[in-house]
């Protein structure tokens, strides 16, 4: 009984994966996976099956055997919120003792050591703040459009802009406006966690629902900012839960595509950080749940990742969170893009992550090893010219997987 059960899940997750390898990038959606498919795939398919899938897809998605990066800095310009998320050790409540806000001479000294380095973005990030008049923001950016306007300036998150919405009384749409004239690039993707009413009622009340976070990037992408897709997962939720996130995602590119709008340029998943945060106290004693999520739940989230959106080409791993040996193992399982090299990391790794900076040769070198090609971008996903680290320096033969 057992042996004919088991054959039959393995019928029906192979007929599944069969299907997708008649994807065609000149008609992404023909064989578009179903939540139900994704679903069985996430239960029931092996690790080994989903990874060698979902490099085919990434091949044929993103083809020519480059891994991209990126030479930024994240930027926490103030740890002061009000939205007292479970699961962030890094925001500090209002009159607390730790309490931060840098001021301009103190970001831009950050902005010139990127520049130094030959750095284009710069990821401008903190808490929602009440005490900081909008006029702080729009005065904070102008200022740096004009010492570093070489750097573009991807800042801020929806939830932030709804708290700038909140103080002003403008619309969210208004408060873009206002920000992207004043000299931002891109609204990054931030505080999606998970896309699922439930779950962010769980861990982020104040955080506002899924619908919130969709209706400010989808005015962000109307307002033609860079925008991306991110996804905290481990919260304790099932495929279901994952697979409704992904699907909303994907939902969001079909309709910024037929509007004719810049969709996201890629998409970011990581799990949970729970050592040094009141959530990761749900896993200890009696009632444990269990929480976070380990490399191989990683690597099969990233897989089911590229199989399911279709239509965002880039899918990005997460050496921050994951290590750079995770990371590096998420190339050969559907990532094209190894993010960046951060210089400075405060919020995730507040929660427990202790690398917070990557150098590019280090970047260089776990791409080569996995048998790819390492090349330089932009926030916008375009190419640029890269300086390549001595090859000769490995020790053994690169192997070829491109």
């Amino acid at each position: 009984m057992h042996s004919r059960q088991s054959s039959e899940r393995e019928r029906v997750w192979a007929s599944i994966l069969e299907r997708q390898e008649r994807w065609s990038v000149d008609d992404p959606t023909a064989v578009r996976l179903s939540a139900e498919d994704a679903i069985v795939l996430y239960e029931t398919a092996p690790l080994h099956a989903l990874m060698s899938a979902a490099l085919l897809r990434r091949k044929q998605q993103v083809p020519g055997g480059e891994v991209t990066y990126l030479i930024d800095r994240n930027v926490n310009y103030t740890n002061a919120c009000t939205i007292n998320c479970q699961f962030c050790s890094f925001y500090r409540p209002m009159g607390h003792d730790e309490v931060y806000t840098q001021t301009i001479d103190e970001i831009s000294a950050r902005f010139a050591e990127l520049e130094e380095i030959g750095g284009v973005r710069v990821l401008m990030q903190g808490g929602v703040n009440p005490d900081l008049p909008f006029s702080w923001y729009l005065d904070v950016l102008r200022d740096l459009r004009v010492r570093h306007p070489s750097i573009d300036l991807d800042c801020f998150s929806p939830i932030e802009i709804q708290g700038m919405s909140d103080i002003t009384g403008m619309s969210t749409l208004d408060v873009l406006r206002a920000l992207k004239e004043a000299g931002m690039h891109g609204l990054p993707g931030g505080g999606a966690e998970m896309l699922v009413e439930g779950v962010r009622r769980d861990v982020s009340p104040k955080k506002g629902g899924p619908e919130q976070w969709i209706r400010i990037m989808r005015e962000a992408q109307h307002l033609d900012l860079i925008t991306s897709a991110t996804n905290v997962f481990g919260f304790g939720e099932g495929a279901a839960e994952r697979v409704e996130h992904l699907v909303r995602v994907r939902n969001m590119q079909d309709e910024a595509l037929a509007r004719g709008e810049r969709p996201f340029t890629s998409f970011i998943a990581w799990p949970v950080q729970l050592e040094t945060n009141s959530f990761g106290r749900r896993n200890r004693g009696q009632n444990r749940v269990e929480l976070g999520a380990g490399p191989s739940e990683y690597l099969r989230h990233v897989a089911i990742a590229r199989l399911m959106l279709d239509v965002v080409d880039h899918i990005q791993a997460s050496w921050p969170t994951m290590g750079v040996d995770v990371a590096q193992m998420a190339l050969l399982g559907g990532a094209d893009d190894i993010g960046s090299t951060m210089m400075e990391e405060n919020v995730v790794s507040a929660s427990g992550t202790s690398k917070i900076a990557a150098s590019e040769r280090e970047l260089q070198r776990l791409i080569r090893r996995a048998g790819l090609a390492p090349r330089r971008r932009n926030s916008r996903y375009e190419l640029l010219d890269t300086p390549l680290d001595d090859e000769e320096a490995l020790a053994s033969p690169v192997p070829a997987l491109a």
